[in-house]
C-alpha cells in the first residue's frame, strides 16, 4: 500500500526527530534555546500523531497511533537516516533540523494541493512550523559558521558529518496528486542551503558515498537506543495510557 507506508515514514521521520530534539531539554546552551527547542520538538510530534491516526485507519487493523509509535521493532521503522542521528553539539543539532526543514517546508506547502483531506489539512499547519525552523535553525548555521574561529570549525565539522545522510530526503515518491515528488524539492532545498551556506561561510562537500537505508529499515545502532528510550514506558506497562 503505498500510501501508507510513504504517511508511515512521514510519521517516523517527524517522530524520532522530535524525540532528539526533545533531549537537549533542559541542557540548551541558553534559556531561549530550552524553551525553543522542546517547542520545535513539539511541532514534529504533532505532526507524527497525525500521521500515525491516518496511517492506522488506512491500515484498518485496529491498531492505534501508539502502537505504531511505540510497538515496533527498529526494523519496521522507515524514517530517514538523518533525523535518528544523535545530537552531537549544538552546531550538529541545528544543521540536522536546518536540512530536514529545509525539504518539509516546501514538502508540506506543495501538500496544501493535496487530493486527499488529511494531508492537506497536516500541511496547513506544518507549512507554517517548518518555515519557522527553517528561519531559527538557519540563523543558527549562520551565527555559529560565521562566528569564532572554534563554533565555524564545529559548524564545519557538522557539514562533514551530516550531508552524506541528505541525499535519502529526495528519494521516493507517494501517490500521485495526494504527496509531492520527493525529487521535485531537490531545487528549492539546494537554494536555500546554498544561500545559509554563503552567509556562514561555509563550503559544501562532495558526498562520494551517499548514505541511505532508512526507507528499507536499515538504520545505525543509534536508532535501537533511541526506541529503548522512547518505547520505555509503553512496553513495561503494555497498554499505559496518557
Amino acid at each position: 500500500m503505498p500510501l501508507l507506508d510513504e504517511v508511515l515514514a512521514l510519521a517516523d521521520d517527524h517522530l524520532i526527530l522530535g524525540h532528539r530534539i526533545s533531549e537537549w531539554c533542559g541542557h540548551a546552551p541558553m534559556l531561549e534555546e530550552d524553551l525553543a527547542l522542546p517547542n520545535m520538538g513539539l511541532d514534529l510530534i504533532g505532526t507524527a500523531r497525525t500521521l500515525y491516526s491516518y496511517a492506522a485507519e488506512i491500515e484498518g487493523k485496529g491498531r492505534t497511533e501508539d502502537d505504531l509509535a511505540f510497538l515496533r521493532v527498529e526494523r519496521e521503522y522507515r524514517n530517514l537516516l538523518l533525523v535518528e542521528r544523535p545530537n552531537g553539539d549544538f552546531a550538529q543539532t541545528m544543521l540536522r533540523q536546518l536540512y530536514f526543514a529545509a525539504f518539509m517546508e516546501p514538502f508540506w506547502r506543495a501538500a496544501l494541493q493535496s487530493s486527499d483531506r488529511v494531508i492537506a489539512g497536516v500541511a496547513g499547519k506544518a507549512a507554517k512550523e517548518m518555515a519557522y525552523h527553517v528561519r531559527h535553525a538557519g540563523e543558527w548555521v549562520i551565527r555559529l559558521g560565521d562566528g569564532t574561529q572554534t563554533s565555524a570549525a564545529r559548524m564545519q565539522a557538522a557539514v562533514q558529518e551530516l550531508h552524506r545522510f541528505t541525499g535519502e530526503l529526495f528519494d521516493g515518491a507517494g501517490p500521485e496528486g495526494i504527496l509531492p515528488d520527493r525529487a521535485a524539492i531537490r531545487p528549492e532545498w539546494d537554494r536555500v542551503i546554498a544561500m545559509v551556506f554563503a552567509a556562514a561561510l561555509l563550503q559544501v562537500p562532495g558526498v562520494p558515498f551517499p548514505q541511505t537505508g532508512g526507507r528499507q529499515g536499515l538504520h545505525g545502532e543509534c536508532l535501537g537506543h533511541l526506541l529503548a528510550e522512547m518505547q520505555y514506558l509503553q512496553r513495561a506497562y503494555p497498554g499505559a495510557e496518557w
